[in-house]
């Protein structure tokens, strides 16, 4: 019987501002965190992603590539962010064609919420469970499937 290859979760190549906090276990690489940066435990940071100063992320949240998260943001427990549309059915391996996500500084996204690749402005309340699938260009609450 063959064994099984087993990864540690880890934190590596990571670019960090001052007062950083990450809760293990946690696997976040090749990111950028900017000041009072708080990671709760359970958390993937995958590369190219950019969490702003004073911003909190959650136990159990999933931050895909290519997503940026403004200053001041709360983001909520389990809350995943998809970056590949699967526009074919299936996975697309090639990250030039993956989306773009951006969130403003001060948006709050509440437990268990998906956010697709979409730009969120400034001041935005997404409710727990919501699935974001358009870009929010408007101060306000947005809760539902699709938010």
């Amino acid at each position: 019987m063959a064994s099984p290859r087993i990864l540690k979760a880890q934190v590596v190549d990571v670019t960090c501002g001052e007062n950083v906090t990450i809760i293990e276990p946690a696997n976040v690489y090749g990111c950028e965190l900017e000041d009072d940066v708080f990671i709760g435990p359970f958390v993937e940071i995958q590369k190219n992603a950019r969490i702003g100063a004073g911003t909190r992320i959650q136990s159990h949240t999933f931050i895909c590539e290519y997503v940026t998260i403004g200053k001041g943001c709360f983001i909520g427990h389990g809350v995943m962010f998809a970056n590949d549309l699967f526009r074919e059915g299936k996975p697309d391996p090639n990250p030039d064609n993956w989306g773009r996500t951006v969130i403003a500084n001060g948006v709050t996204v509440g437990s268990n919420a998906t956010v697709l690749a979409v730009s969120i402005c400034k001041g935005v309340v997404i409710g727990a469970g919501s699935v974001v699938t358009k870009d929010i260009i408007e101060k306000g609450i947005y809760a539902g499937n699709p938010a």
